[in-house]
């Protein structure tokens, strides 16, 4: 399993275990976008933290700031107060270590699958062979190896998308970044997806940030939900879901997953979401008990 750790020097000099990366933190929040008369507040004052290997879904409605927010978290974006940083160092530019994946793939058209897959390596001046060599491997872990020497516009939606997922992963970042990464992809696809992204990340254990507007998808992947208000964005409520894993389709048609998406449903129906029931530990209302 290649989970991301990091291996940290005592003062005497002597190595400490490995230490899990990938910790966010951030406090009081804001982020204005436009210029002038047209600038607006995006995201409102937030106070977060995600832990090393977590995977967290944001959710809320189209134009809430969940975007803008993923966007600061990848560096393309500069908050304008408030404090944004991974592993104790604050975020002040794009990094590799943070990859991105959006919903329409960043293929080169003029690269074939290895060669894209291998990119960024080559950008770090890594040999021909060896980063074709991880490429090759990194395109396994996507069931993909038997289309290395394709081009891009020869595969389907689905199957680019995992070039773009291989092609970031293959620079083990600390974080994993997605933007509604599955929103062009038809029904069928789309859960096929979700599922290779859930076999994936048990596999590496990245901490992973995924941008959604459908509840559906959210409660099949995340750890927890941070569920977010109209804008400015704000985060109304910390929804944790603790269904088993590994998680498989059926989930979605059991009485504790519709509870809790009848609650996330409310949540974003309510501007504010606090005149809802408070839910237990588990994530379910008191009186429900999950068994799936």
């Amino acid at each position: 399993m290649m989970t991301i750790y990091e291996s940290q020097s005592t003062d005497t000099g002597e190595r400490n275990p490995a230490v899990a990366l990938g910790e966010i933190n951030a406090e009081k929040l804001s982020i204005r976008l436009g210029t002038g008369a047209n600038e607006f507040e995006a995201v409102q004052a937030v106070d977060f933290n995600i832990q090393p290997g977590e995977f967290v879904c944001l959710l809320g409605p189209s134009g809430c700031g969940k975007s803008t927010l993923l966007g600061a978290l990848a560096g393309h974006i500069i908050p304008a107060n408030g404090l944004l940083e991974v592993d104790g160092e604050i975020i002040n530019g794009p990094s590799p270590e943070r990859g991105m994946v959006f919903q329409h793939h960043t293929l080169f058209p003029w690269l074939n699958v290895v060669d894209n897959v291998a990119f960024g390596l080559k950008m770090r001046g890594v040999s021909k062979a060896e980063r074709h060599a991880q490429a090759l491997e990194m395109l396994q872990q996507v069931g993909l190896q038997d289309v290395a020497t394709r081009w891009p516009s020869q595969l389907s939606g689905g199957m680019q998308q995992r070039v773009e997922i291989a092609r970031v992963l293959i620079n083990k970042p600390r974080l994993l970044l997605m933007d509604e990464p599955f929103g062009a992809l038809d029904a069928q696809t789309r859960m096929k997806m979700q599922q290779l992204l859930l076999d994936i990340w048990g596999r590496i254990r990245t901490t992973l940030v995924f941008v959604t507007h459908d509840i559906d998808e959210a409660l099949f992947l995340a750890d927890r939900i941070l569920v977010m208000s109209p804008r400015p964005g704000r985060f109304i409520e910390n929804l944790p879901v603790n269904f088993a894993r590994p998680r498989r389709t059926e989930l979605v048609t059991t009485p504790e997953f519709m509870q809790l998406k009848r609650h996330c449903l409310d949540l974003l129906n309510h501007e504010e979401g606090r005149q809802l029931p408070r839910l237990s530990p588990l994530g379910l209302p008191p009186e429900t008990r999950i068994t799936a």
